[in-house]
């Protein structure tokens, strides 16, 4: 098995040396392990869904999206939450390993990242599908929980989801409840998990719309985080395995890789049969922070998301917007005065963050609509939403918190 895991780490290593080679090459191995080149990564003929148009073309002066050969793909501003690409992004796909974007997030939010985990019987040979993705932890092998993300997120190790699941739950079973309840929670509509790691189950599906709702929550969790963007990470001998890991991010798109891309700062593979390639990419240029998804596709999909980020960075701008007041008060009437603590002057909501939009280069942000509505807070009182629209395209928010009840107000 030792042999067998060191095998794949030779190949790994050769893969991250391969951007001296051309990239327009595709690259095979043979049965030692050494490369294959093969033709360009380019389907010809393109796929079916190659000439279908994304729905973002319908909308009135925003920039017609690139081709892509993925049958469902989105790409999204992290900080508002714009759209600025939607293929096809709500039809129900097989995520493959992009479902440990969920894993990951949910092990970062409950589990202590100084703490050690000790694998199970059920974790470490709980996978039974061959060639599976892992780095071959045996029951009873100490590691920390550092590592055991690591080796989710670089590695793609199905047996260590199960680890974390068992840590996180307290089994697998409880800690894909959890995975549903948070998909919920984040407004996820067409996505039902039924494992930790993406392996192929027709009940484990989600969409590309939904998967930009879970990466993009899990961006702004520093601790997730750390373990997206790592290109490399070594795991030290343990008690278990007497030799050195050494885990390389499967990502061909970031920094010195294959198909790196100027800005790029990691996200998750995935691939299955069922699934076809799918992937999940993390990118900043400027202000300008973009999530791409592309779910089956080819050939790895890193063409769709260069194509997706070149379209991103390339038309659309981030703007603050100045106008609207940090607090928002009410001023009552003088005959009030004898039923309210104060009623001259009393702030009943606030900001915390200026808000801002995401806009095709050259818009008047005064052009915009504004829209105003209270929404659910699963953390609190109900919330007060000011949107923004470019014909119909929500392109951004200002978000309020309630400080002060009317009822609170009351003598």
């Amino acid at each position: 098995m030792r042999n067998k895991y060191l095998k794949k780490i030779l190949c790994s290593v050769l893969s991250t040396l391969m951007f001296l080679l051309p990239v327009s090459t595709v690259y095979a191995y043979d049965e030692t392990g050494a490369p294959i080149v093969t033709a360009t990564p380019t389907p010809d003929p393109h796929t079916e869904f190659y000439n279908q148009a994304p729905s973002t073309d319908n909308i009135p002066g925003w920039p017609q999206g690139p081709k892509i050969e993925g049958e469902s793909a989105i790409l999204v501003d992290m900080i508002t939450g714009t759209v600025l690409y939607s293929k096809n992004a709500d039809k129900v796909q097989y995520p493959a390993s992009i479902t440990k974007i969920m894993t990951a997030l949910l092990a970062a939010e409950h589990l202590d990242m100084k703490g050690k985990l000790v694998m199970s019987e059920s974790a470490a040979h709980g996978i039974t599908i061959s060639d599976s993705s892992s780095i071959y932890a045996d029951t009873g092998e100490e590691l920390t929980m550092e590592q055991a993300m690591m080796a989710v997120m670089l590695q793609s190790a199905n047996e260590m989801t199960l680890a974390l699941a068992e840590e996180t739950s307290g089994s697998v079973k409880k800690f894909v409840e959890l995975m549903n309840l948070k998909a919920r929670l984040l407004g996820c509509t067409g996505t039902h998990f039924n494992n930790p790691n993406g392996l192929p189950d027709e009940l484990h599906y989600t969409t590309a719309s939904d998967m930009a709702k879970i990466a993009r929550a899990a961006w702004f969790n520093p601790t997730f985080r750390k373990f997206a963007t790592t290109a490399y990470y070594e795991i030290p001998p343990t008690n278990k395995f007497a030799e050195t890991r050494y885990l390389l991010n499967h990502h061909k798109m970031m920094k010195g890789n294959t198909r790196a891309y100027d800005g790029v700062l990691g996200g998750k593979t995935g691939y299955t049969d069922a699934a076809g390639n799918t992937l999940v990419t993390y990118a900043r240029r400027g202000n300008l922070y973009l999530v791409s998804v592309v779910m089956k596709s080819v050939n790895g999909a890193y063409s769709d998301t260069a194509a997706l980020l070149d379209y991103g960075f390339n038309n659309f701008t981030r703007s603050a917007v100045k106008t609207e007041p940090s607090e928002i008060s009410i001023s009552c009437l003088p005959c009030e005065k004898y039923i309210l603590k104060d009623y001259k002057n009393s702030v009943l909501f606030y900001r915390i963050q200026l808000p801002s939009v995401t806009l095709p280069n050259g818009t008047d942000i005064n052009t915009l609509k504004k829209s105003r509505k209270f929404k659910k807070n699963p953390a609190g009182l109900p919330l007060l939403e000011i949107t923004y629209s470019f014909n119909g395209q929500q392109t951004g928010f200002a978000r309020y918190y309630q400080k002060t009840l009317l009822s609170d107000l009351l003598i």
